[in-house]
């Protein structure tokens, strides 16, 4: 009797990380990721409910598609938060045009662009960053420790062309690691 809940559990457990991934991708623009775990998808949950509609009187089993369903979504977030594929935009807003952090931030290979802006009331600087979202929390590490009060925001872009992030952030930032090199011999 409860062979069946535990084949359910264990379905969701596999099917709803594989909704999350499959949105993730579609979302991303990987259509053929997309496709393949969505075809994955569609079978586990052929199985899943076939198990559930084959037995409507074991409650067992209903509540373990729930359960599992649940449970599936919250280790689905993990598997994402987790992979972090993409690219992360980064706007940092400061009272200051601390060269000392803009500088870090370059040699650890983020881009970096900086104007000047009109605060509400004072001339403020905005920098404009792109990482890989597996580099967000680092890039969040350097902000704290050079501008503790620094106003930043972050979101995915959905695409974009050219500029800093296509042409290789590696090679900008052993470009500026070498400028720097040279700037500080006498």
């Amino acid at each position: 009797m409860l062979i069946q809940p535990l084949i359910i559990l264990g379905a969701q457990l596999l099917y709803v990380p594989l909704v999350v991934l499959r949105t993730l991708m579609m979302v991303k623009g990987e259509k053929e990721k997309s496709a393949l775990f969505a075809t994955l998808e569609g079978g586990v949950h052929v199985v899943a409910l076939g198990i559930v509609f084959s037995d409507l009187s074991n409650y067992w089993s209903m509540a373990a598609y729930a359960i599992g369903f649940g449970a599936g979504m919250y280790l689905g977030a993990l598997i994402e938060e987790r992979l972090a594929i993409g690219y992360v935009s980064l706007q940092v807003n400061t009272l200051e045009n601390n060269k000392t952090l803009i500088n870090r931030l370059r040699e650890v290979g983020f881009s970096v662009s900086v104007v000047a802006v009109e605060g509400i009331d004072s001339l403020r600087y905005r920098l404009d960053c792109t990482a890989r979202r597996d580099r967000e929390n680092e890039f969040m590490e350097i902000i704290g420790k050079y501008e503790p009060n620094a106003f930043v925001v972050s979101f995915e872009p959905r695409s974009f062309k050219g500029g800093y992030v296509v042409k290789g952030m590696r090679k900008q930032r052993e470009k500026f690691l070498k400028r720097k090199a040279k700037e500080k011999k006498p």
